[in-house]
């Protein structure tokens, strides 16, 4: 299999979003935000679905699109190749390592599923607080759905900024060695591990020091 993630010459299999949303366990539009963005990141960059680290995909959350990310590109945290960003933003940054090319996918500010459904509001605040009834539940999960139709129906680029940008690629992930835990007796890779009395310790185990800066 060739290691190269743009091949012209390969047929292109994009997972569906019905795949994405088993994977996630239900229909939501920040799943469906994630799985537009990566469908347009593979198209955007000709890639194929990642097997060893071709493809590096950036997230600026830790929210529902993660997962279709994911079941897309094939990148993941357990690869080193799906690098997450605490940045509470729906942007995503594909990254080609052989075609040294970098989309970034941005959801529009603009863009609000309240738009699409004026009286989905209501019904969040009763389903999330857990005041909602049985009818009331059913009905947000049925708007919900109606509200990724919507969106996988809309034109990409009325929901997203999309750029080709220059971008560092990261190094790929690698293998460190495994030290043992002073106090619990765990072992631990020697990249997190801390010292303390001359001993090395993992980093629940350690007593952070601080003075207030």
């Amino acid at each position: 299999m060739s290691s190269e993630c743009c091949n012209e010459n390969t047929t292109r299999q994009i997972p569906s979003f019905d795949d994405a949303a088993k994977f996630h366990g239900h229909v939501c539009p920040g799943l469906t935000i994630g799985y537009i963005a990566a469908r347009t990141g593979i198209e955007k960059l000709e890639a194929d679905r990642d097997a060893d680290e071709e493809l590096v995909t950036i997230v600026e959350n830790d929210a529902c699109g993660v997962d279709a990310i994911q079941v897309l590109t094939g990148c993941t945290i357990g690869k080193g190749n799906l690098i997450y960003r605490d940045h509470a933003k729906q942007v995503f940054t594909f990254i080609c390592r052989d075609s040294k090319k970098a989309l970034r996918v941005a959801l529009k500010s603009g863009f609000s599923i309240d738009s699409i459904d004026t009286e989905v509001s209501k019904l969040r605040t009763k389903v999330m607080s857990g005041q909602a009834t049985e009818e009331q539940n059913l009905e947000f999960r049925e708007r919900m759905g109606k509200i990724s139709r919507v969106m996988r129906e809309t034109p990409v680029e009325e929901m997203f900024d999309i750029l080709f940008v220059d971008a560092m690629i990261p190094e790929k992930a690698k293998i460190f060695n495994s030290l043992k835990c002073s106090k619990c007796g765990e072992m631990m890779g020697e990249s997190r591990a801390r010292v303390q009395n001359g001993d090395y310790i993992c980093i629940p185990c350690s007593e952070e020091y601080s003075r207030g800066w």
